[in-house]
């Protein structure tokens, strides 16, 4: 059976790594309570890392592995395929040579984190929010306030004020305490 290549942003591994581990986290609080027990609290999945080792043989192999190296120092996630892990959006967290290489053979590990593409979008609307909030007016969601109710104490139509909270999922829910930004 012929596995699919591994690739990783515009790099594609001649062939794939020799070894590889793919581990799932998982977030959990430990509360002490009364009595010397302990509450423990699931805080939901954590992230998933893909490590391994591979090598690189024959003429060119140390060619290989500084592309590989300079794929290592390119900023931000980007798409991993691998054959047998979901693809993925992941970061490229670590890269080490294993022994000395030579001209021709070339040992290395590596790491992957995955992504949570949710996470970075929540704080790109957190960033996009604090730049909104320097150009126009934050109103704090108080008890009884209704998104429709916001934009017409404001005279701003609904649409414009979802444009500037693209945190805001469903405008039927917000609550109290919550910062909405109210474009000028």
């Amino acid at each position: 059976m012929r596995l699919t290549p591994m690739r990783y942003k515009s790099y594609t591994w001649p062939h794939n790594p020799r070894t590889y581990a793919i581990s799932f986290e998982r977030q959990v609080a430990v509360h002490k309570i009364p009595f010397g027990r302990y509450c423990m609290q699931d805080l939901g999945l954590g992230r998933r890392v893909l490590r391994g080792e591979g090598e690189f043989a024959g003429a060119g192999a140390y060619e290989e592995f500084k592309t590989l190296a300079s794929l290592f120092y390119q900023d931000g996630p980007g798409i991993l395929v691998h054959p047998v892990w979901q693809t993925a959006s992941a970061y490229f967290t670590e890269l080490s040579l294993t022994e000395e290489p030579l001209p021709d053979y070339v040992r290395y590990r590596f790491t992957f984190a995955e992504d949570f593409p949710g996470i970075r979008e929540g704080l790109r609307e957190l960033a996009a929010s604090a730049a909104a909030a320097q150009e126009g007016t934050v109103h704090t969601v108080a008890r009884g306030d209704t998104l429709w109710g916001v934009a017409g104490r404001y005279g701003v139509a609904l649409e414009a004020l979802l444009r500037a909270n693209p945190g805001i999922k469903n405008p039927n829910l917000i609550q109290v305490g919550q910062q909405v930004v109210v474009p000028v």
